[in-house]
């Protein structure tokens, strides 16, 4: 239509934190702390993404009458590490017919598998043209919208996009009045268990729980200690850098949560988390003794007990991980998005999907089967 008010212009900035945080934060939804100005922003400072990472902010955003309306934390991907999505066979495939599977367009929170939503603000078909036309336009391979929310995926398909599911594990608070309410609705087999695993665990060890304000500088020195010990086997170089957690008490405030084991007055192992409107989200852990189920207490049931007096709905504990079944996490369908201009690479993946979807599916209904929750729990 000729009237200028109703044309769409669609933009790309350098950064997040090139743009005002009341703008961004306008649309991202309030209780998701890593959709934040403040920690996007934090990863570019940090430079935890940016020049040398393989990860090149490239926020995209559409405008209508010149009002920002949607955007999407989008990033320049030479790689395929800290995403949580595997596509590395996409690429050899790729690769294999002759194409350049990178560099790729990447809709998401880096190195931070936690459903949200992606496609921020009130206009999603806007921002999904967006997004197809700067990876048609530059030649890329692909296109990707990785752990984003149902409503977000129906509109993505709806455009032919691909749907991809994955398996998770998320702890659901079902209005426990506290731990042991939790541990009711368990067979008793797997309640025993729990209670021994945390009296071995707590042996000779002092647990304390730091928010906010009140991890001091020290204790983020002790994070990022846990931190190295813990990416350094899993992923070869920690993708965070210690700028990262220097700078981490200011940026998140309150919504920072820490759970340190000392021995002796000394932390030897670190869980951090990040609070948000109606879920705890747990991202990293580490350890430089080895004890006992120290890991499941500071993982996962010092987790629980926060989210049970915090009356929080959900605990999403990050990827995979079939030991958190044991102790009440269920699975949970995860799902991404993904745009491949070319039609014969779109068609060989798609085969490819049903297929995996299947297994996703089977996958989940072994997990369900494989709760530890009493017959005639609500669970």
């Amino acid at each position: 239509m000729a009237d200028r008010e109703l044309e769409i212009v669609a933009r790309i900035a350098r950064g997040v934190s090139d743009l005002p945080s009341e703008i961004w934060d306008r649309l991202a939804p309030a209780g998701d702390p890593f959709l934040s100005h403040a920690f996007l922003s934090l990863l570019e400072q940090s430079g935890s993404v940016g020049e040398g990472t393989g990860w090149t902010p490239l926020p995209v955003m559409v405008e209508r009458a010149e009002h920002i309306t949607a955007a999407a934390p989008a990033y320049l991907k030479t790689h395929s590490q800290g995403e949580y999505v595997f596509d590395h066979g996409w690429a050899d495939a790729w690769q294999r017919a002759g194409g350049d599977y990178y560099p790729k367009l990447q809709v998401s929170v880096p190195f931070t598998p936690c459903v949200g939503r992606r496609l921020l603000g009130d206009d999603p078909n806007a921002l999904l043209a967006a997004l197809e036309t700067v990876t048609v336009q530059n030649g890329l391979s692909s296109a990707h919208v990785t752990f984003l929310e149902d409503r977000e995926l129906e509109a993505a398909v709806a455009r032919g996009w691909l749907r991809r599911d994955g398996l998770q594990f998320h702890w659901l608070n079902r209005a426990y009045g506290n731990f042991d309410d939790f541990l009711g609705a368990l067979a008793s087999r797997k309640r025993k268990a729990i209670r021994k695993e945390r009296l071995a665990a707590t042996e000779g060890i002092e647990i304390v729980e730091l928010r906010g304000a009140g991890i001091e500088p020290a204790h983020w020195e002790a994070m990022w200690t846990f931190y190295q010990h813990t990416g350094a086997r899993k992923w070869g170089r920690p993708y965070l850098t210690r700028a990262f957690f220097d700078q981490a008490g200011e940026a998140m405030g309150n919504s920072a949560l820490m759970f340190l084991a000392l021995s002796g007055g000394r932390p030897i192992a670190g869980a951090l988390n990040f609070v948000g409107g109606d879920t705890l989200y747990g991202r990293y852990w580490g350890a430089i003794e080895d004890r006992p189920f120290l890991h499941f207490e500071l993982s996962y049931y010092r987790a629980i007990d926060f989210a049970i007096a915090h009356g929080l709905k959900t605990i999403q504990a990050g990827a995979q991980g079939e030991h958190k079944l044991s102790r009440g996490y269920e699975p949970v369908i995860t799902a991404s998005a993904h745009f491949l201009p070319d039609p014969g690479f779109r068609g060989a993946v798609a085969d490819f999907l049903v297929q995996e979807r299947e297994a996703v599916r089977l996958e989940m209904e072994w997990a369900r089967a494989a709760l530890p929750y009493r017959s005639d729990s609500s669970s």
